[in-house]
């Protein structure tokens, strides 16, 4: 039965066109995550308060100057990939090289999970902003957690560990927010939440996916571990419109 299954998966990822992953925030904003774009037809931006990340089209990079009224002056936000020739009021502030990883085989899931896991909601948004600002700021948004699913483990009431969805494309969605209060690390937290998440994924027919600073070896060693493998390097560069 156990072959039956990862056969299964192995013919699942034949079938998704990884070049989506090649330019992931554009094949999000013109597919599953339409509903949160804003700009034109050949540039686009998530609405501000889901996610700071920009994309263009790749075949027209010319075009991505379009979405200078879709940026207000002294906002910061992400460009993620290659860069075409950009506006001269759009000043780099850093530029973050992380490996994107692709879930390769099914995730073994666990015989027993912590009964703490649940699922996050509205009334934890406050909690889920105050920990990933403490623990991996910038990247996380009021209105995130919208943008799919998010699980988070809880120790006496206070939120200690989340992990939810990011990017969703056709055939893949991103994980992300995979924080864990400093003060809780090493109990497997991270992993638990992942595998929720992954198992949730391939039940739906989706592939998993995320981007990890290629500086942050431990979590590259945890995610390989897993079954992720690194399919490319790609880079994060955030930028100021000035």
């Amino acid at each position: 039965m156990a072959k039956f299954v990862m056969d299964q998966y192995k013919q699942l990822l034949e079938t998704i066109d990884e070049q989506l992953l090649d330019n992931p925030v554009w094949s999000a904003l013109t597919t599953v995550h339409a509903s949160w774009a804003e700009g034109t037809s050949h540039a686009k931006r998530y609405r501000r308060e889901f996610l700071s990340f920009i994309a263009y089209d790749h075949n027209v990079p010319e075009r991505l100057a379009d979405l200078q009224p879709w940026i207000n002056e002294g906002e910061s936000f992400f460009l993620i990939g290659k860069l075409p020739e950009l506006p001269a009021n759009w000043q780099p502030v850093f530029e973050l090289p992380c490996a994107q990883m692709v879930l390769r085989q099914k995730v073994d899931i666990p015989a027993q999970t912590p009964a703490d896991i649940a699922m996050m909601t509205a009334a934890d948004a406050a909690d889920m902003s105050d920990l990933t600002g403490r623990v991996q700021p910038g990247y996380y948004q009021p209105d995130t957690r919208l943008l799919g699913t998010y699980y988070g483990i809880r120790q006496e009431g206070r939120l200690v560990a989340m992990a939810g969805e990011r990017m969703r494309m056709k055939g893949f969605t991103e994980l992300s927010a995979i924080v864990t209060d400093p003060a809780y690390t090493g109990r497997g937290y991270a992993q638990q939440l992942i595998t929720r998440l992954c198992a949730q994924h391939t039940a739906e027919g989706i592939t998993s996916m995320l981007h990890v600073s290629l500086a942050n070896e431990r979590a590259i060693r945890l995610y390989e571990h897993m079954g992720f493998v690194t399919r490319r390097e790609i880079v994060f560069t955030k930028f100021v419109k000035g």
